[in-house]
C-alpha cells in the first residue's frame, strides 16, 4: 500500500484528536527511544504503506538534548518535502556517530558534533506558528540541533545568530535542552495551548482544564490524563530502573550499544506503567505491553489522518481515487 506517500497531515481541528510525540534527553541512550520509535513506524507502514514516516501522523513533535537530535532526524525535509530519515535509521546513525561524539579517549568532541550535525540537518527551522511572531527564531536546524545537544561539561555552548527580515540580527548562546526539560512533554503541550489560546483555526477549542498547569511532569500528566478519562491516551515508556553502564549518557562502546538496544527491545515487551491515583506511584499495567499498547496507537494515529482528510477540503482532493 501506498496510501498516504504524499499526502500531507491535516490540521487537528478536521480531527477527534492532537497528536504529540516526546522524546526525552539522554545522550547515547537515544538508541532507547530509537528501537522504540522504530517498531511504532514500522507498525503504521502496515497499516498504510512502507513510505510513510513518523512526521505523516504527529500534529507536534518534541525533543530536547539527544530526544531533539532525533526530533531532528524525524522531521528534517528532502527536496521533495519528505523526512529525510526513517526511524529505523536511528540506531544506525547512534551505532555510527556516536563514538565520534562522544569519543572514549579525548576530551575534545565539539568538533566532531559539529561536522556531523550541519551534515545531517541543513534546511532551517519550520516552527511557523513560533516564526510569525519572533523571526528571530527562524535559525538553521543544525544550530538548534546542536544547541540542544549541547549537554554541560561534555560540549561548550553553541553560540549562533540570526537575521530577520529587516538585518536586525539576534545573538543565542544556548546549553543543553534537557537542563531545562529533559521530558518536553509540557513543552509540546505548552505551544499546542498557545495557539489554542490565540484562536487558531488549525486547532479546536479545548477548555483550560483539558491541557492542565504548568507544574505537569510525568506523575501529573498522568494524573490528568486518567482524570479525563483518557488514561488510554498518553503512553509513556520509560525505564527508570537503568543502572551500570547503561545509564550512562556517553559511553560509546559497542558492548553498550547493543545493551542499550536490548533495553529498547525489553521496554516494548514489558507491561504499560500508569499512576495509582492513591498513592501517586507508577504501577505496571495488566492490561497490555508498550509493544500492544504502540500497535493501538498506531492504529489510532492511522484512524484520526484518515478522518482528517475525509472532513477537510484540501485532504479530498489529495485522497487517492477509491475506484
Amino acid at each position: 500500500m501506498e496510501r498516504t506517500k504524499s499526502i500531507p497531515l491535516q490540521p487537528p481541528t478536521y480531527g477527534n484528536l492532537i497528536t504529540i510525540l516526546s522524546i526525552d534527553g539522554g545522550g547515547i541512550r537515544g538508541l532507547i527511544p530509537g528501537t522504540i520509535l522504530a517498531f511504532l513506524e514500522s507498525e503504521l507502514q502496515k497499516l498504510d504503506g512502507e513510505d510513510v514516516r513518523l512526521a505523516d501522523y504527529f500534529d507536534v513533535i518534541s525533543g530536547t538534548s539527544t530526544g531533539g537530535l532525533v526530533t531532528a532526524m524525524l522531521t528534517t525535509p528532502d527536496e521533495n518535502s519528505r523526512p529525510v530519515f526513517a526511524a529505523k535509521d536511528i540506531k544506525d546513525f547512534y551505532l555510527k556517530h556516536s563514538p565520534e561524539i562522544f569519543p572514549q579517549n579525548t576530551w575534545s568532541p565539539f568538533p566532531h558534533v559539529i561536522k556531523i550535525i550541519k551534515s545531517l540537518v541543513g534546511p532551517k527551522y519550520d516552527g511557523n506558528f513560533e516564526i510569525k511572531e519572533k523571526p528571530s527564531f527562524d535559525a538553521l536546524l543544525s544550530d538548534i540541533s546542536i544547541a540542544t545537544s549541547a549537554a554541560p561539561t561534555y560540549l561548550p555552548a553553541h553560540y549562533f545568530e540570526t537575521e530577520d527580515a529587516e538585518g536586525k540580527v539576534r545573538e543565542f548562546n544556548l546549553i543543553d535542552g534537557g537542563v531545562a526539560a529533559n521530558n518536553p512533554t509540557l513543552v509540546a503541550i505548552g505551544e499546542v495551548t498557545k495557539e489554542i489560546i490565540k484562536g487558531s483555526s488549525d486547532f479546536f477549542p479545548i477548555k483550560p482544564m483539558d491541557y492542565g498547569s504548568a507544574n505537569m511532569v510525568d506523575l501529573h500528566l498522568s494524573v490528568v490524563f486518567q482524570a479525563l478519562h483518557s488514561e488510554k491516551n498518553y503512553l509513556r515508556i520509560q525505564d527508570d530502573t537503568l543502572s551500570g553502564q547503561v545509564s550512562s549518557v556517553d559511553i560509546a562502546t559497542k558492548q553498550n550499544f547493543n545493551d542499550l538496544v536490548e533495553v529498547g527491545e525489553g521496554l516494548l515487551k514489558k507491561p504499560v506503567s500508569r499512576v495509582n491515583l492513591e498513592n501517586g506511584r507508577f504501577e505496571a499495567s495488566n492490561h497490555e505491553t508498550n509493544e500492544e499498547a504502540l500497535i493501538r496507537f498506531a492504529k489510532l494515529l492511522s484512524e484520526e489522518k484518515w478522518l482528517r482528510l475525509a472532513r477537510s477540503p484540501d485532504g479530498k482532493c489529495a485522497m487517492p481515487n477509491s475506484d
